[in-house]
């Protein structure tokens, strides 16, 4: 029995209290509710208003503002900043006609927030976009107790040692599947381009993959994703944790594994233009890691040691089948000589915007010749 101390109080309300008043009628409203990245880069906050009919298309949703001095990301002197919607989804917990609004922040000049990667994520996007460039993200993450102890680990202890977790079954194997396959749900009614999940190396540990995706859908999927992953968990009562590396020791980090595909990878003779784009990778090795986490790589330093299956964060390598590498050829695509690269270094919590976009820019638009200077 899970110790009730462990999780949040809020999660033992009377869930059928709360479904008699979901299940009264709107009247012809809709329930909107606005999400957006907050100043740290990784937190989401979100807020609901009435509309007075479904909205249709994002573009039917007005702009909103916030007190960006409560977020991080003003000071209280200047404090409004805007929500511009850009991606929208149906609501998994209030249910149609209701919807979930992923939005831009706008600082008072209507210039990007500091935390507003996907304004030049877009830019990029839209500048290699004939090149047809997609996405593919695993999130891993791991479960805490209100503690912030891993989910279902012993109060006093560890579990075992990591081995039977990995894709486990049974109650001794694997922690909190409830959250996880409510998540799956609640991301396949949303319209979230979610793929699949499975149970990781350590235990607590789970990761879901999104995409493909192409452009800068890849990130508006993955952060929606994320917000229904803590949405869920705040129902359960427990934490989902982005942190690369949350328990020292023996045990595995988490990553978030970036799989990248052009047009022309996709192609015969995808393998050369592999080749050559990982070629481009490894003379901007510096310029990914400082991307590839909130914190410029100090989180990717305590993950990425060249044990448990990562590379070093001081070297670069690359490798068909090498879950040790930087970068990974499946052994499919290595087979069939086209199809798609790995990139192994992002870390958890990165900012998919981030990621896709230093990316795409590296393998499409850096010429040869400047890439040094990168």
């Amino acid at each position: 029995m899970v110790n009730m101390g462990s999780v949040s109080d809020s999660s033992c309300l009377n869930k059928a209290v709360r479904q008699q008043y979901l299940n009264l009628p709107q009247r012809d409203k809709c329930q909107v509710t606005y999400i957006w990245i907050d100043g740290t880069g990784e937190g989401l906050r979100n807020k609901t208003r009435t509309l007075d009919c479904e909205p249709q298309t994002v573009e039917d949703i007005p702009e909103w503002n916030f007190d960006g001095s409560s977020t991080y990301q003003a000071e209280g002197s200047n404090s409004d900043m805007y929500l511009i919607p850009v991606a929208m989804f149906r609501d998994p917990f209030t249910l149609d006609p209701n919807k979930l609004v992923l939005c831009e922040v706008l600082k008072y000049n209507r210039l990007p927030a500091e935390t507003n990667h996907r304004h030049r994520c877009k830019k990029v996007m839209e500048e290699v976009r004939e090149r047809c460039i997609w996405f593919g993200m695993e999130q891993e993450y791991t479960l805490l107790g209100m503690d912030r102890h891993p989910f279902g680990w012993p109060k006093n202890g560890y579990p075992g040692p990591q081995g039977p977790y990995y894709c486990g079954v049974g109650a001794d194997n694997a922690y909190g599947r409830d959250i996880v396959e409510c998540h799956y749900k609640a991301c396949l009614y949303a319209g979230v381009k979610i793929c699949g999940t499975n149970a990781e190396v350590m235990p607590s540990q789970w990761e879901f993959q999104v995409g493909p995706c192409e452009g800068i859908d890849m990130g508006d999927h993955l952060w929606v994703a994320r917000f229904l992953l803590h949405r869920v968990c705040e129902d359960f009562g427990v934490i989902a944790t982005l942190d690369p590396k949350p328990m020292v020791g023996n045990w595995n980090g988490a990553g978030c594994h970036t799989n990248v595909s052009t047009r022309e990878m996709r192609e015969e003779g995808g393998l050369q233009v592999i080749e050559e784009a990982i070629e481009k990778l490894s003379k901007n090795h510096n310029k990914h890691i400082k991307e590839y986490d909130p914190r410029g790589g100090k989180d990717n330093m305590r993950r990425l040691t060249g044990l448990h299956e990562t590379s070093s964060i001081h070297d670069f390598s690359a490798g068909v089948a090498n879950r040790g590498a930087s970068i990974r050829i499946p052994r499919q695509v290595g087979q069939d000589g086209r199809g798609y690269f790995e990139d192994r270094r992002p870390a958890a919590n990165c900012d998919p915007y981030a990621v896709t976009r230093v990316i795409a820019t590296t393998c499409l638009l850096v010429p040869e010749e400047d890439e040094e200077k990168e």
